[in-house]
């Protein structure tokens, strides 16, 4: 677990680790496997989904672990995305995703990830939720931006337009 030696070694920075792909497919799955996170050292759990996500986002909360809700595209569903392509373009898919956004916090997360969608849908997301909203490739209107390292450093075959390749200066 990569987690570990990332943990003994930092004494400032908050971590929040990734449950990977299928570990969290029930309730009951999410909520074992989110706690062998949290014992390794994380300090919130990031989850990618929708509003099916809901009851197990309530399940870790009430049980003390800060959870990220993680929508629009999300890399472990990209198959089902039809690829890497920005997400709630329509009106029904803003919809969607505004409306999940409103969910997922009132189930209990506490930070919300926005990947590749709309900056103007971004920014009303933001607004909507009391929540800190973070982006990826999401526009400037939300609480703050991260960016992955493989994208920052040209490691992947194809590069968001979004990212600049830092080994390049």
């Amino acid at each position: 677990m990569l987690l570990l030696p990332n943990q003994k070694g930092n004494n400032q920075a908050f971590i929040i680790s990734d449950l990977p792909f299928m570990t969290y497919s029930s309730t009951e799955q999410a909520f074992k496997n989110a706690g062998l996170l949290m014992q390794a050292g994380a300090h919130m759990v990031k989850l990618e989904g929708d509003i099916w996500l809901c009851d197990t986002i309530t399940r870790l909360a009430d049980n003390g672990v800060p959870v990220c809700a993680h929508i629009g595209l999300t890399p472990q569903s990209v198959n089902v995305l039809g690829g890497f392509k920005v997400q709630g373009k329509t009106e029904e898919q803003a919809r969607q995703l505004l409306e999940s956004a409103k969910k997922l916090e009132e189930s209990g997360a506490a930070m919300l990830l926005l990947e590749c969608v709309p900056s103007n849908l971004a920014a009303e997301i933001t607004q909507s939720v009391a929540i800190p909203v973070i982006r990826i490739g999401a526009g400037a209107e939300t609480d703050a931006q991260v960016l992955v390292l493989h994208d920052m450093l040209g490691l992947n075959e194809k590069t968001a337009n979004f990212v600049r390749n830092f080994m390049e200066g």
